[in-house]
C-alpha cells in the first residue's frame, strides 16, 4: 500500500476530485427536477439569476483581461509552465464560483416553494444546493493541482522541485480570482443592502424583502455573489496555495520527495470522501437545523481523522529530513514519525472546531456579546455603534490564541512541515464549510421570494428560521475562512523564507534572517501593516460611494413613481441592479491591485523589507479581519434580536438604533473583513514568484 499511494497517490486525487465533480453534477440535476413555483415565484427568481449572472460576467472579463497581461508577463519573466499554471488556476477558481452560483439561484425559488412541506424538506434543498458549490470549490481545486501535477511531473518528466515550482503559478491565478470576487462581491451586496436598507426600512418604514423597494432584486443579487461566488473563490484560492506550499516545504525538506510530494494531494482527495458522506449525515428531523448542519461536520471530520492515520502511516513511515535542512522546517527535532503527523492532522481539525465555536460564541443572538449589543441599542445610535466596535476588537484574542496554540503544537511534532499537515487537515472541511456558506443566500433569497410573491405565513415561518440560522453559519464560515488564510499565509512564507534561502545559496549570495532589529525589517513591518489599513479604507468607501448612489436611484423612483408605494406600479429592479454592478466592478480595481503592486515594489526595493511586508501583513490583518467581520456579525444579529421581540422590537428606537449599527457592520463583515483574506494570501505568492529575481 506504501508503494501504491506513493507511486499512484496522484491519480487517487485525481479519482477523489472527480468524484466532487460528479457529486455536483448528480446533485445538480437532482435539485433542478425540484418544483420551483409559481409563475411570481419563477419570475423573481429569474430577475435575481439574470443580474448574478451579468454581474459576474463583466466581472470575469475585467478580470481576464488583467490576467492576460500578467499570464505574458510571467511568461517571459519566469517560464511558460509557471505562465499555464496561472491559467488553470484562474479559470477553475472562476468555474467553481459561477456554476455554484448560478446553481444556487436556482435553488432559492425551490426551496420557498418545498417550504409549503415543512422545514425538513426545505432544509435538504437549501443545503444541497450549497453543496454543490462546496465540492465543486474543494474538488476542481484539487483537480487543478494533483492534474498539472501530473502532466508535469508524469507526462512532461519534469523533476518534483520544477512541477512545484510551476504549481506556484496555479495558485497565483486562484488568488487573482479571489481577491476581485471577494472584494467586488462584497461592494454590490453591501452597496445594494445599504442602499435599500436606508431608503427602504427607515424613510419609507417597509419591510425586509418588500416587492416596492426598487434595490430589493439587487440585494438578493448580492447575497449570491458576495457570500456564495466570493466565498467559493477565497476557499478555492486557500485549498490550492496551501498544497502547493505543503508540497513546496516537502521538496525543500525531505529526501523522499515522491511520498512527501503526493501525501498532501492524498489527503485531500480522502477528505473529499469524507465530506460527500458527510453531506448525507445533514438531516432534521426535530426541527433544530444548526444542530443537523453541524452533524454533517463532525461526522466529515471524524471520518477524515480516521482515514489519515493508515495513510500516513503507508505514506511517512520512511521519511527522513534532507541533512541540510533548517530548523525552520524540522523545528529544531529529528524527523517525525507518522504518528506526529497524524497528530498534526488532528490539530488542524481541531483549531477548526474552536474557531466555529468561538465565532458562533461572538456571532450568536444566544450568546451575551450580541445580546449586550442589541441592550446597548436601547440607549441611542452611539452606544450600539461602542458596543458593537468593542466586541469586535474582543472577538481576536479567543481565535488569536487558539491559532497559537495551534501552531506551537503542530510545530513542536513536525515543524513548519507539521504545521503545513496541520492546515491541508483543517483544509479538509472546505466543501462542507463552503456548502454552510452557500446556504445562507439561498435561504435568504428563499425568505424574499416568498415575501415578493406574498406566499402564506407558513412559508416565511419555515423560511425565516432557516435564513437566521444562515445568518449565523455565514458569520461562522468566515471565522474559518480567515484562520486558514492565516496558517495557509505563514506555510506561505515559510516556503518563501526556504525557497530564497535555498536559491540565494546556490547563487553564492547567502540572505540572511528576517531580524526585527533591522530598519529595512521594520520598515517592511510599517508597510505591511499600512497596506491593510489601506486596503480596509478604500473597500469601506467603495460601499458608501456604492450605496449612496443606490439610495439616489431608490429615491428617485419613490418620487417619479408615486404609484409604488400604493402598488400599483411596480419599481424598475434592472436599473438599481445596473447602477450598483457598474459600480462595484469600477470600485474594486484599485483596492484589488495593492497586494501586487506594493509587494512587487517593496521586494525590488529591498528584500529584507519584503520579508518584514509579509509578516506584517499577515499580523495586521488577521486581528483587522477578525475584528471586523466578528463585530459586524454582532451588530447584524442584534438587529434580529430586537426584531424578534426583544428590547423594544420593531419600530423602537432600539430598533433604530440597531438598523444603524448593521448598516455601519454590513461593509465590515461581508466587504472588507473577508477580503483581507486573499490579500494576505496574494501578497505572500507575489513574493514567491518573485524570487528569481530577488536572489
Amino acid at each position: 500500500m506504501t508503494e501504491f499511494l506513493t507511486e499512484y497517490g496522484v491519480i487517487f486525487a485525481l479519482v477523489c476530485a472527480g468524484a466532487a465533480v460528479v457529486y455536483g453534477l448528480y446533485t445538480t440535476r437532482w435539485l433542478l427536477a425540484k418544483s420551483p413555483g409559481n409563475a411570481r415565484m419563477q419570475e423573481i427568481s429569474k430577475a435575481i439569476q439574470e443580474g448574478a449572472s451579468a454581474y459576474l460576467t463583466r466581472q470575469y472579463q475585467i478580470i481576464g483581461v488583467i490576467a492576460v497581461v500578467l499570464a505574458v508577463v510571467l511568461g517571459l519573466a519566469i517560464g511558460l509552465t509557471t505562465a499555464i499554471g496561472f491559467v488553470i488556476g484562474g479559470v477553475f477558481s472562476a468555474a467553481a464560483g459561477f456554476i455554484g452560483m448560478n446553481v444556487s439561484v436556482r435553488a432559492n425559488t425551490r426551496v420557498a416553494e418545498v417550504a409549503r412541506g415543512g422545514i425538513s424538506g426545505a432544509l435538504e434543498v437549501a443545503f444541497k444546493g450549497g453543496a454543490v458549490t462546496g465540492m465543486l470549490v474543494a474538488g476542481l481545486a484539487l483537480l487543478g493541482v494533483a492534474g498539472y501535477y501530473g502532466i508535469l511531473n508524469g507526462l512532461l518528466g519534469e523533476s518534483p522541485r520544477e512541477s512545484v515550482d510551476a504549481l506556484i503559478g496555479l495558485g497565483f491565478g486562484g488568488s487573482l480570482i479571489s481577491v476581485f470576487a471577494r472584494l467586488g462581491g462584497g461592494i454590490f451586496t453591501k452597496a445594494a443592502d445599504v442602499g435599500a436598507d436606508l431608503v427602504g426600512k427607515v424613510e419609507a418604514g417597509i419591510p425586509e424583502d418588500d416587492p416596492r423597494n426598487p434595490a430589493t432584486i439587487a440585494d438578493n443579487v448580492g447575497d449570491n455573489v458576495g457570500d456564495c461566488a466570493g466565498m467559493a473563490a477565497d476557499l478555492f484560492e486557500t485549498y490550492a496555495v496551501t498544497a502547493v506550499a505543503v508540497m513546496l516545504l516537502g521538496v525543500l525538506a525531505f529526501d523522499q520527495v515522491d511520498a512527501v510530494v503526493t501525501y498532501p494531494l492524498v489527503l485531500g482527495g480522502i477528505s473529499i470522501l469524507a465530506s460527500i458522506i458527510g453531506t448525507y449525515a445533514v438531516r432534521s428531523r426535530a426541527g433544530n437545523v444548526e444542530r443537523a448542519l453541524y452533524q454533517g461536520l463532525v461526522v466529515s471530520g471524524g471520518l477524515a481523522a480516521l482515514a489519515f492515520l493508515p495513510v500516513t502511516y503507508w505514506m511517512m513511515s520512511d521519511v527522513a529530513f534532507k541533512a541540510n535542512a533548517s530548523r525552520l522546517i524540522t523545528g529544531g527535532t529529528s524527523t517525525p514519525g507518522p504518528f506526529e503527523f497524524w497528530l498534526c492532522t488532528l490539530i488542524g481539525i481541531g483549531v477548526t472546531a474552536l474557531l466555529f465555536v468561538i465565532t458562533d460564541y461572538y456571532t450568536s443572538t444566544r450568546f451575551r456579546p450580541v445580546r449586550g449589543t442589541a441592550r446597548a441599542s436601547q440607549t441611542g445610535h452611539a452606544t450600539n455603534i461602542i458596543q458593537g466596535l468593542a466586541q469586535g476588537f474582543q472577538s481576536t484574542a479567543a481565535p488569536a490564541i487558539a491559532i497559537c496554540l495551534g501552531i506551537l503544537a503542530a510545530d513542536a511534532l513536525g515543524g513548519i512541515y507539521g504545521i503545513g499537515i496541520a492546515v491541508m487537515a483543517q483544509l479538509s472541511l472546505t466543501g462542507l464549510i463552503v456548502a454552510l456558506d452557500a446556504f445562507g443566500p439561498i435561504t435568504d433569497n428563499a425568505g424574499g421570494i416568498a415575501e415578493m410573491a406574498e406566499l402564506p405565513q407558513e412559508v416565511r415561518d419555515v423560511t425565516d428560521p432557516l435564513d437566521a440560522v444562515g445568518n449565523t453559519t455565514k458569520a461562522v464560515t468566515k471565522g474559518y475562512a480567515i484562520g486558514s488564510a492565516v496558517l495557509a499565509a505563514l506555510v506561505l512564507f515559510a516556503a518563501f523564507v526556504e525557497e530564497l534561502r535555498e536559491e540565494s545559496r546556490a547563487a553564492g549570495v547567502p540572505v540572511s534572517g528576517f531580524d526585527i532589529s533591522e530598519p529595512a525589517v521594520l520598515i517592511g513591518l510599517v508597510i505591511g501593516g499600512m497596506m491593510v489599513f489601506l486596503f480596509v479604507a478604500l473597500a469601506i468607501e467603495s460601499v458608501g460611494r456604492a450605496g449612496g448612489q443606490v439610495v439616489e436611484e431608490v429615491r428617485h423612483q419613490f418620487r417619479e413613481k408615486p404609484g409604488i408605494m400604493e402598488g400599483t406600479e411596480r419599481p424598475d429592479y434592472a436599473r438599481s441592479v445596473a447602477i450598483v454592478t457598474r459600480a462595484a466592478q469600477k470600485e474594486m480595481i484599485a483596492p484589488s491591485l495593492i497586494p501586487i503592486v506594493v509587494t512587487v515594489v517593496v521586494g525590488l526595493i529591498s528584500v529584507q523589507a519584503l520579508g518584514g511586508l509579509l509578516i506584517g501583513i499577515i499580523v495586521v490583518g488577521f486581528f483587522t479581519a477578525v475584528s471586523m467581520t466578528s463585530g459586524g456579525g454582532a451588530w447584524d444579529n442584534a438587529k434580529k434580536l430586537i426584531e424578534d421581540g426583544e428590547f423594544g422590537g420593531k419600530g423602537s428606537e432600539a430598533h433604530a438604533a440597531s438598523v444603524t449599527g448593521d448598516t455601519v457592520g454590513d461593509p465590515y463583515k461581508d466587504t472588507a473583513g473577508p477580503a483581507i483574506n486573499p490579500m494576505i494570501k496574494v501578497a505572500n505568492i507575489v513574493a514567491l514568484l518573485m524570487i528569481p529575481f530577488l536572489v
